[in-house]
């Protein structure tokens, strides 16, 4: 696969320098898209890949290029530390999160979703499985299972051994396996499912609602203790269809591409409100993902609301 495909199709990151381009700002803007997507599966935060890449940003700049083999190598395994560093504090701040912990929704180009791949990679349902591995098997399965650096580039850029990172990455994708999707779900089929729960909310038919979910559905809600969410886990289908029904159906619901799948936008007052995605598996929902926090909303609500 190549670079590009693996990219998210985001701008994120730093802009480049004002200038004419030298050769390290020739190399770090070639580059600069997959590091942000490597520092954001890492971190499941577009706010602090950002900041991970402005780092490496200041550190490439104080390289002797001459010594550099493969600059691409080289600003991964930067960048690799960088996220590494940062996940460690991330990983305490999250022990004492209020409620459900869901990743910062990233918005992303059309033709994402049709890389398998690297859709599934940054879709929620794969990002909270990757928050339960530790920050090292993280960072190897990342780096070998999405991006498929050689196992002596990912030892030089987590610091063991490479038989050690073998290792590391054989039990961080066995976890991964007995976590993820069971199945590969179409966009079509799950653009589908989203116009369907939107029809059903906005006539409140909950019947339909019930048709659609799993009975061991569980919905997770993120308000990070700033506006109103459910405390826990919601699982079952009875108990989702009725949290599902409670909302107000003159918000406006408007699809888009997030995390590579199809999602809905929420707008309150033109206000970006909730972002709602879901897991599928056999025709039915099983997962659903309500991202409510303000902080984790604000980056998304500017870069949609030019098309509101």
């Amino acid at each position: 696969m190549s670079e590009h495909s693996r990219e998210t199709g985001t701008t994120a990151g730093p802009p480049p320098p004002d200038g004419r381009p030298d050769t390290a700002t020739e190399a770090f803007v070639a580059h600069r898209s997959l590091l942000f997507t490597v520092a954001y599966e890492m971190l499941g935060s577009a706010a602090d890949a950002e900041d991970v890449v402005q780092e490496t940003w200041l550190r490439w700049v104080g390289v002797d290029l001459g010594t550099v083999r493969d600059r691409r190598a080289y600003l991964v395994r930067m960048t690799t530390r960088q996220a590494l560093t940062r996940l460690r504090t991330l990983r305490r701040r999250r022990e004492t999160y209020t409620g459900p912990w869901l990743p910062e929704p990233l918005l992303t180009a059309p033709d994402v979703a049709e890389d398998v791949a690297l859709a599934d990679s940054i879709s929620m349902a794969m990002l909270l499985v990757l928050e339960t591995l530790s920050p090292t098997e993280r960072a190897v399965f990342v780096l070998r299972d999405v991006f498929a650096l050689e196992y002596g580039e990912i030892a030089e850029a987590v610091g063991r051994r490479p038989a050690a990172v073998r290792q590391i990455a054989h039990r961080a994708r066995a976890h991964v396996a007995a976590r993820r999707p069971r199945e590969v779900v179409s966009p079509a089929e799950t653009r589908g499912a989203l116009e369907a729960f939107r029809r059903a909310v906005e006539t409140g038919d909950l019947q339909r609602l019930l048709d659609m979910i799993a009975p061991d559905v569980v919905l997770l809600t993120d308000g990070g203790g700033t506006v109103p969410a459910a405390p826990a886990p919601v699982v079952g289908a009875d108990r989702v269809a009725g949290v599902l029904g409670g909302i107000d159906a003159a918000m406006s619901m408007r699809p888009a591409e997030v995390n590579g799948c199809p999602a809905l936008l929420l707008r309150r007052d033109g206000r970006l409100d909730t972002v709602l995605a879901v897991r599928m598996d056999g025709g039915l929902i099983t997962g659903l993902y309500a991202v409510r926090n303000p902080q984790k909303l604000s980056c998304l609500d500017r870069e949609t609301a030019v098309s509101r």
